[in-house]
């Protein structure tokens, strides 16, 4: 059944989650080479500790994962190459899942993509044995009724991973990652893509979402257990993970 906390939204959340899918869509074709190519293919490796932080699930056969918010399909393919459980992925763009399905079956992978609301998933309850999310959880209207619906669809025992931009950690090295993040990476993107909007939204929705410790809370009062965080690269991103 869906997630009760998610079936009524607010006006301005349907309104968020609207401009939010038509900036995707207007990017897709470039959102691949954009992110490698920004992020010196760093992106690639946070996305493998995301598969090692659930080695043992994956390897199971018997797993079902799920990776909401999955684009392009980069983390899902990883998490499907990486074990034996059974991979799902979710987006509400469908754009990128289009993008998605062509990757998967030039490289003879099998993830399945769904079309779907990230906080209003029609699995049903304690469905997964883990779910991920790979730079998707910020852009949610409601960060907490996402992390509800994620805790609604995971089994007993299962695990919830999030890979996010976070808050540097190192003092010198942060303020020259947020001239780059907030100045050059804004006017890089808008020239590859043409919507310099969707790279000035990016260090702004970042700079609004929780950091480390913040998330971390949030995951326990949601009623997640053993929540950690792995900073990546001095914390411009983290791995949270949390136990239902």
């Amino acid at each position: 059944m869906p997630n009760p906390n998610t079936s009524e939204r607010t006006a301005g959340e349907l309104e968020h989650a609207k401009a939010v899918r038509e900036m995707f869509s207007g990017i897709a074709s470039k959102y691949d080479f954009l992110n490698h190519f920004l992020s010196v293919n760093i992106d690639r490796r946070w996305r493998r500790k995301v598969a090692d932080s659930l080695r043992e699930i994956l390897e199971d056969p018997n797993s079902i994962v799920l990776d909401v918010a999955c684009g392009t399909g980069d983390l899902a393919l990883e998490l499907e190459n990486f074990g034996n459980a059974k991979v799902i992925g979710t987006d509400f763009c469908r754009p990128m899942l289009d993008i998605a399905k062509e990757k998967t079956e030039k490289r003879t992978q099998n993830v399945p993509y769904l079309e779907a609301d990230g906080m209003n998933l029609s699995f049903s309850d304690e469905h997964f044995d883990a779910i991920t999310i790979a730079f998707g959880l910020r852009n949610f209207a409601n960060w907490e009724n996402g992390l509800k619906e994620f805790y609604r669809l995971l089994r007993t025992g299962g695990q919830l991973s999030i890979l996010e931009f976070s808050s540097p950690i190192v003092p010198g090295f942060r303020q020259a990652f947020n001239f780059y993040f907030t100045n050059i990476l804004p006017r890089i993107g808008g020239v590859v893509s043409g919507s310099r909007g969707a790279y000035e939204y990016l260090p702004d929705s970042v700079s609004k979402f929780p950091d480390q410790k913040e998330l971390s809370e949030l995951m326990r009062q949601i009623g997640f257990s053993n929540v950690k965080y792995t900073n990546l690269t001095g914390g411009i991103a983290a791995i949270h993970t949390g136990i239902k």
